[in-house]
């Protein structure tokens, strides 16, 4: 961590000690003179969902509140909103309701008048009211569409869960946002990050249908307007309905979005669903609650050949695969999908990066390296909480309990590490995040059992994640993600010496200030 930074014209002029620098103070220079502090590079997040975040916390939000206070403020927000012909929100969790499926009856005792939409707080699942169900058409006649489960009672009827792709079936039905809540959301979604001493992300995604087209356009007129002042990559999205005819569409929405700032030069694919689902993509079959097989082995909600194809076909436009993968069949198809790519098309610097990597056979761990793959993890994941010690170890059991969020396994087989926060999902908060990495242990239970301890990052490591390693994925690590010369002044200043070690736990540090360029976008 520099002694003395100096920056001019937006960028880094000098780096050393305080008596080097000093030199360079002139009449017209501002001078901050810190006494403990530490000086980061802008922190930048791999993998995180700003705009619907903030579009979810001004619906009805469950994603602070224990599952005994659900009630009342759905209650409260139908009650406050009389004017919304539906009531959206977000933020339960699998754990909060038996076998995670909340029932349609529940909602429709507090929201009798009219449809109702909660996603969870994974994104992976939602819960609907039968006012819901009716409107769109969704019976027990209704098959579960490819790659969805309807969560059914046992003759059939919808229970009021619906995961994965059958969340469409409701979801489409739901009267998108307008183009100025996209934009407010966006300008606040910017504000909250910047005082978190983020300065680039990637938006993984913004979706290819009308609602969330909207989403790509406010970055667009931000950029457009020059109010847009973080380095934003917005990933597109690729329909696991349709082929590789989406290319040239994509092709076309990132030429449009190269403004400023902003890029749309990335993919995401949803290769699986999420372990506590039951969804995540498996090479062998979860367990049941007694600890036996069943033939249950989660979703490819794009195939595998279709993948290789999808990520060929990507990669031959000059365009960046951003792969959801948490089971480890996902993240070996993700790997095959790259490797297919790289055979067809030859060695390319795209930079392709699967996220979340929650179980990974020791057997592929090589592969990244081997590939050029970047390991796109979110830390806070990676300990003993609810989802992982109710709704995760069970069914894995214990062998591929041991195989979860490996990051220090990757690094010793020479992976680059990117990390992001996938927020709404987990907090947006970067320190937290590097925290839980560098612990393995909750934040809200610091003094409790780490999680693979083995598997813990060192404090550099995780920085270097949150920094360079999510620069390089987004192909910022030329201009920004080190304090060096030369390169762009975006930089945090955080209010202690993370190393000293009576500085208490790294999540509770807070950023005083942030600056992109040289400009102070945040102040606290």
């Amino acid at each position: 961590m520099p002694e003395a930074v100096a920056v001019t014209d937006g960028r880094i002029r000098a780096v050393g000690s305080k008596a080097d620098v000093e030199q360079l103070i002139g009449s017209a220079t501002k001078v901050m003179r810190l006494n403990g502090e530490t000086l980061l590079p802008g922190f930048q997040d791999a993998h995180i969902h700003p705009v619907q975040g903030e579009l979810t916390a001004q619906r009805c939000d469950l994603s602070e509140l224990s599952a005994d206070r659900f009630d009342d403020a759905i209650l409260a927000y139908a009650a406050k909103h009389p004017e919304r012909p539906w009531i959206e929100g977000a933020g339960w969790s699998t754990t909060d309701f038996p076998d995670a499926a909340p029932r349609r009856e529940a909602l429709d005792a507090l929201v009798p008048d009219r449809p109702a939409f909660l996603w969870s707080r994974d994104g992976h699942s939602a819960w609907v009211n039968s006012r819901a169900l009716e409107l769109a058409g969704t019976t027990a006649a209704t098959p579960d569409p490819p790659g969805g489960v309807i969560v059914r009672d046992p003759d059939g009827t919808p229970s009021g869960t619906l995961r994965e792709g059958a969340i469409s079936l409701v979801e489409g039905h739901v009267p998108p946002a307008t183009a100025e809540e996209h934009m407010a959301a966006l300008a606040s979604a910017q504000r909250r990050l910047h005082a978190l001493g983020i300065t680039a992300w990637q938006d993984a995604s913004v979706y290819d249908t009308a609602a969330c087209a909207r989403q790509l356009d406010a970055y667009r007129e931000a950029a457009d307007s020059r109010t847009l002042e973080a380095r934003v990559v917005a990933a597109l999205f690729w329909d696991p309905r349709r082929g590789v005819e989406q290319v040239e569409g994509f092709a076309e929405h990132r030429q449009k979005a190269r403004i400023g700032r902003l890029r749309a030069d990335t993919v995401k694919i949803w290769v699986d669903g999420v372990v506590e689902g039951l969804t995540a993509a498996m090479l062998d079959p979860y367990l049941d609650t007694e600890g036996r097989p069943t033939d249950n082995r989660g979703m490819a909600l794009v195939p595998p050949d279709a993948l290789r194809e999808a990520v060929v076909a990507l990669d031959r436009q000059g365009i960046q695969a951003h792969l959801h993968a948490i089971g480890d069949a996902a993240v070996r198809s993700a790997l095959d999908a790259i490797e297919a790519a790289r055979q067809v098309n030859g060695p390319s610097d795209l930079r392709h990066h699967i996220a979340h990597i929650q179980v990974i056979h020791p057997a592929d761990l090589p592969r990244f390296s081997e590939l050029g793959a970047v390991a796109n993890m979110q830390p806070i994941w990676a300990c003993h909480e609810p989802v992982m010690d109710d709704r995760t170890i069970p069914f894995l059991g214990p062998e591929r309990t041991t195989w979860q969020y490996p990051f220090a396994s990757l690094l010793r087989q020479s992976a680059r590490l990117a990390a992001g926060s996938d927020w709404p999902v987990s907090s947006a908060n970067p320190l937290l995040e590097i925290e839980v990495g560098t612990t393995r242990t909750d934040n809200l239970d610091r003094a409790g059992e780490p999680f693979l301890p083995d598997e813990r990052l060192s404090l550099d490591e995780g920085l270097a994640a949150f920094t360079i390693g999510s620069a390089y994925v987004s192909h910022l690590d030329a201009e920004t993600g080190t304090i060096e010369v030369g390169k762009l002044a975006d930089l945090a200043l955080l209010d202690r010496n993370l190393r000293d070690p009576n500085a208490g736990p790294v999540g509770d540090a807070t950023v005083l200030a942030t600056w992109v360029e040289g400009v102070e976008v945040y102040a606290r």
